[in-house]
């Protein structure tokens, strides 16, 4: 069985897809005007308004006028004064109020390490901490024994504390776009840990042996840095579905890839890839897999006549205008900020190919022409 070739500009792509969300929300605008001017809109109105007063004990009487219904907000506002309606609200409230308490979130450039009030907190749940200028994360992190959420993206960030291996609880952690060199093995501990992100810290070269642990990982972003190989814990995280190693310096994959038999999406675009193991089409849940680069001049032709449904992508890399620039930390700036705009039209790029859930296999090779 042959194959299609299909050639596209990612900027063409780009522009159709922006048209098309502009012609989409315009229809909806003009269906939305339609509607409301219709006698239709007007009954469904009355009918939710009724429905509204029915559950919330407000007798006829005070939303019916001279036997019919009147839409007026105004109703629904001086009705409120119900206590039990009162009561209700506050409830909902209350829990918004409970949950509220187990989340930490902060941001802002003026922020250069975490309050001192924030060790006293030990029993949040969730920490978000995003764009500040914090370098550091205290050994207190270990205090924080039902942490569930770590996210830490886009700071200054140098390393993790071995602490980190005290959070049994953890499901998610996020430490892209960083200044990481290196992770802790002490990681490898965090055993109910399920994501995994660190991306475009661009200087992590290897994870740790360690981390063969994290069987319940299904998420692994390790792009944007400057890996060699697949590191040998993430081909043992039997339970991976999602592996994103783009933006390195693979330049060829393990022949036993396969071991990852869950693996669904796997992504590994701008690396200098030269060949593509046959082990590949042996991963029977694999559904998507994306490639690039001019040296990759041997692919099995079983992937692109597989009958499982993968989607093989190969995008072809437009070469990056050279800014001559002499500050070094301005060239890595430069670079993580490119690969941050990358990361998210890919992200949208790849939601919209899941969606053609009705087209055939099939090869597609795609111009990176992205103007940063």
């Amino acid at each position: 069985m042959g194959h299609q070739v299909i050639i596209f500009d990612f900027s063409v792509i780009r522009g159709l897809w922006e048209t098309r969300v502009k012609k989409s929300k315009e229809r909806q605008r003009k269906e939305k005007e339609r509607l409301e001017q219709s006698a239709l809109e007007r009954i469904k109105q009355e009918w939710n308004l009724i429905l509204e007063c029915r559950k919330k004990g407000i007798p006829q009487s005070k939303y019916l006028k001279n036997g019919f219904v009147d839409i007026n907000a105004k109703n629904l506002d001086t009705n409120g004064k119900n206590p039990q309606l009162k009561k209700s609200h506050a409830l909902s409230d209350g829990v918004n109020k409970e949950q509220d308490k187990f989340i930490f979130q902060l941001s802002g450039e003026q922020w250069t390490e975490l309050p001192d009030s924030l060790k006293e907190q030990t029993y949040l749940k969730e920490w978000h901490v995003y764009n500040t200028l914090i370098q550091t994360i205290p050994a207190y992190l270990a205090l924080f024994q039902d942490l569930r959420v770590l996210e830490l993206s886009k700071n200054q960030i140098n390393y993790l504390p071995a602490e980190i291996g005290c959070l049994k609880n953890l499901k998610v952690l996020n430490v892209s776009f960083n200044n990481l060199k290196s992770v802790p093995p002490e990681l490898g501990d965090c055993e109910n840990l399920e994501k995994l992100d660190l991306s475009g810290n661009m200087e992590i070269t290897e994870l740790p042996f360690e981390l063969s642990n994290l069987k319940q990982l299904t998420f692994v972003d390790v792009s944007a840095n400057k890996f060699h190989s697949i590191p040998i814990c993430v081909l043992r995280m039997s339970n991976l579905q999602w592996l994103d190693i783009s933006s390195n310096s693979l330049k060829d994959l393990p022949e036993d890839i396969d071991r990852l038999d869950e693996l669904q999406t796997l992504l590994l675009q701008k690396n200098k890839l030269t060949y593509l193991p046959r082990a590949l089409v042996n991963m029977p849940k694999l559904s998507l897999l994306v490639v690039s680069g001019d040296d990759l001049v041997e692919i099995p032709t079983a992937i692109c006549e597989s009958t499982t449904g993968l989607k093989f992508v190969s995008l072809k890399d437009s070469p990056v205008e050279t800014i001559v620039c002499e500050d070094t930390e301005e060239i890595r700036e430069n670079e993580r900020e490119r690969e941050q705009v990358e990361k998210e039209f890919m992200k949208a790029y790849i939601e919209d190919l899941r969606e053609r859930e009705s087209t055939p296999s099939y090869t597609t090779k795609v111009m990176l022409s992205l103007q940063l």
